[in-house]
């Protein structure tokens, strides 16, 4: 931690806060960080690191945490592991040398003294320490060898016959990036606030004192300059009703846009893909099951959607084992049956080799073979996959290879993402854009679009970064399969593990060892994938044992999969490349090491990799204690339920939005002061609210808190 000081000079901040609000107001636009005093390019570059880019994201930065330095408590009176503002007199300066060179300051008062210490430090500084010096110190004060101290405290000299005032209300921290100073940071957003409140800057509010929760004008003093009996747990966490008021608004503000854009769908048009060949029930006659009653049900949503000339956008979810490849497949029949192409997306190559593998036996029956397109497929090969897609090659599966520049569909009237919160959203509409044409009559045509997810999304955060698209639910597993088993083990019960799964190799089946990193780390204290497998292959010689992880080449990756799902290998020790689109009955047995280090929504994936047989399969977290809270709490979860929503709604609530969708690849869901768990109640509140807002007020909003994401919002 640096020490600063500063001359006893008001900042801008300080005189802003002070200043007659009342002054004439010029009702300016809000302006670029770039334009305002005293950002340079550099800085601005910093600022938009934090996603600041003007002055209204200046207003919606929610401080972390906040200081008061609204009274000045006597040296006499302090305490331990309180931060606290003093002043006084430097009695005495000195430079100590021993392990760590340090500048020690006595600053007194007439109730006693505290020691200041400085472990970075120059000539210059030092010299504004210099005995008879008044000072005014901030810092945490803790018990050191000296007595009472502050290390490092931010100070300020104090001139001679000049007391400079005490803000009136408590001092916000934010989060701010390297090279972003608090104090600059502060500054500017304290300046933006103070022209909000004054009328300088143009902030109209629409809402005006909804629900009593006080205006938008309230809200920002509230959250930027709380007064000193403020509740700073309320505040912080976020139930005040300052943050309730701002959190509110942008969900109405999200709501609102993605209204805009089912509107603007009149315009879009799609084909209707009607399936005139009975090329889906050839497929489903292919299968020796029945399907489950939930996959019926879906399947039958998605061909009404395929059949309208509306474009379907609709969100497919089921839980790990459900069946969502069957409903896939039964969508791509029914376009190939109307005379069209569709298109598979998946994010890794295993869990798109695995589509590949899965739909060629499906459709090869039915003389369709499938184009293969991923980033290993090169040369001749490459070409070739061109020019059939070209030509209507009527089925394309692969990953991102296939929405990149020179690939050309003849008639692309739908698509498929597998695993969709995975892909950016600048992807996914270069996806769609591939079957997009301009239909010359003031619409454009779209491809159908089925977006699938083995992650079950709570319903207060379907409402929102879903809202756009229907929702379709398999909520049944196939007969037959038996939840799995789940206990908690630790790290050093690693020998009996071992033995656990020789005795299940033994009798025939197959396991999995994940971990999760893929070397040694000096910063992690996990295993690594590389030295487990050695262990493993010198613990089990009887057995083959197998390794997969990230770095290794796609074709290295793949033949090691193929082997293991052949039984060729016992156990599979990989890292959570794994984690989707594995599916072999035999493996019985998962081990997770370092299950602590991994979000709710990756072990339950994982855990989803067994259980896919008739037989009893378990999974076991290896943890190394002591545990936090919220690792303790995900562990918990898993061991209780394999009920994919249920774990879903927990992981919403530990980990919030951003973290369960991916919040870089959501494009719209960057929420900057609601919290989908916390406020699901305002979530329920906000269709109304919409329904008595007038056109002007609605541009209002969605410009203030989306602005050109707007495009992004259900992609």
């Amino acid at each position: 931690m640096t020490w600063r000081w500063t001359r006893s000079r008001t900042s801008r901040a300080e005189r802003a806060a002070g200043r007659n609000v009342a002054s004439k107001p010029s009702n300016e636009a809000p302006r670029p960080i770039a334009e305002l005093h005293g950002v340079g390019p550099a800085i601005a570059a910093k600022f938009k690191a934090l996603g600041l880019v003007d002055e209204i994201d200046l207003l919606f930065h929610r401080p972390l945490r906040y200081e008061d330095r609204t009274r000045i408590t006597p040296i006499g009176r302090l305490r331990p592991s309180t931060t606290t503002l003093v002043q006084g007199r430097v009695t005495h300066q000195e430079v100590r040398f021993g392990r760590r060179k340090s500048l020690l300051v006595v600053l007194a008062d007439d109730s006693g003294q505290v020691v200041l210490r400085f472990f970075n430090f120059y000539p210059s500084q030092q010299r504004q320490f210099a005995v008879g010096n008044a000072m005014r110190c901030f810092g945490e004060v803790r018990f050191g060898p000296e007595g009472y101290e502050m290390a490092h405290p931010q100070c300020q000299v104090i001139r001679e016959g000049f007391d400079p005032p005490l803000p009136d209300h408590l001092t916000p921290v934010y989060p701010t990036t390297a090279g972003l100073g608090q104090a600059k940071l502060a500054e500017r957003i304290l300046e933006t606030v103070d022209r909000a409140l004054n009328g300088s800057l143009a902030l109209p509010d629409p809402l005006g004192n909804v629900q009593g929760l006080g205006t938008l004008a309230d809200a920002l003093a509230a959250i930027h300059r709380p007064a000193a009996t403020a509740n700073l747990d309320a505040l912080i966490d976020g139930y005040d009703p300052a943050v309730q008021r701002l959190a509110l608004e942008e969900l109405l503000a999200h709501h609102l846009a993605l209204a805009r854009l089912n509107r603007a769908r009149a315009k879009q048009h799609a084909d209707s893909l009607i399936d005139n060949t009975g090329l889906v029930d050839r497929l489903l006659a292919e299968f020796p099951f029945t399907p489950t009653g939930a996959q019926t049900r879906v399947i039958g949503e998605i061909a009404a959607d395929l059949s309208g000339t509306r474009p379907m956008r609709r969100l497919l979810q089921g839980d790990v084992g459900s069946g969502k490849t069957l409903v896939a497949a039964a969508a791509v029949a029914q376009a190939i049956g109307a005379g069209a192409q569709a298109a598979i997306i998946a994010p890794t190559e295993i869990l798109a080799e695995q589509h590949r593998e899965n739909f060629s036996r499906w459709f090869d029956p039915l003389g369709i073979e499938a184009v293969w397109l991923a980033g290993k497929v090169k040369g001749k090969a490459r070409q070739e996959a061109l020019e059939k897609l070209a030509a209507g090659a009527p089925l394309a599966i692969g990953t991102h290879a296939l929405f990149q520049e020179g690939v050309e569909f003849d008639r692309l009237r739908l698509v498929v993402v597998d695993e969709q919160h995975r892909f950016g959203v600048g992807q996914r509409l270069a996806l769609a854009a591939k079957g997009a044409e301009d239909t010359g009559r003031g619409q454009s045509r779209i491809p159908h679009q089925l977006v699938m997810t083995a992650t079950p999304i709570p319903r207060t955060l379907a409402m929102t970064a879903y809202a756009g698209l229907e929702v379709s639910v398999i909520d049944e597993l196939p007969p037959g399969r038996k939840p799995v088993t789940t206990a908690l083990i630790r790290d050093d019960r690693r020998g009996e593990l071992v033995e656990r799964i020789r005795a299940q190799l033994a009798a025939g089946h197959q396991a999995y060892w994940v971990c999760p990193l893929i070397e040694e780390s000096d910063l992690l204290e996990a295993e690594a994938a590389e030295t487990t497998w050695e262990a493993l292959k010198a613990q089990l010689p009887d057995f083959d044992v197998g390794l997969v992880h990230g770095r290794m080449k796609a074709r290295d990756k793949q033949a090691v999969m193929a082997r293991f799902k052949a039984g060729e290998i016992h156990l599979l020790v990989a890292t959570t490349v794994i984690e989707v689109g594995v599916d072999v009955p035999n493996a019985g047995l998962m081990i997770i090491e370092n299950a602590e280090r991994l979000g709710l929504s990756q072990l339950h994936q994982l855990r989803g990799r067994v259980g896919r047989g008739s037989e009893q399969a378990a999974c076991v977290l290896m943890f190394k204690p002591p545990l936090g809270e919220l690792a303790k709490a995900r562990l918990e979860v898993m061991r209780e339920t394999t009920d994919g929503f249920r774990i879903a709604e927990r992981d919403l609530e530990l980990r919030g939005p951003g973290e369960v969708l991916g919040t870089r690849q959501t494009g719209m869901l960057r929420f900057r002061i609601a919290d989908l768990a916390r406020d699901a109640d305002r979530v329920e509140q906000v269709p109304e609210l919409a329904r008595s807002l007038k056109r002007a007020d609605v541009d209002v909003l969605i410009q203030r808190w989306i602005g050109d994401s707007e495009q992004f919002a259900d992609v």
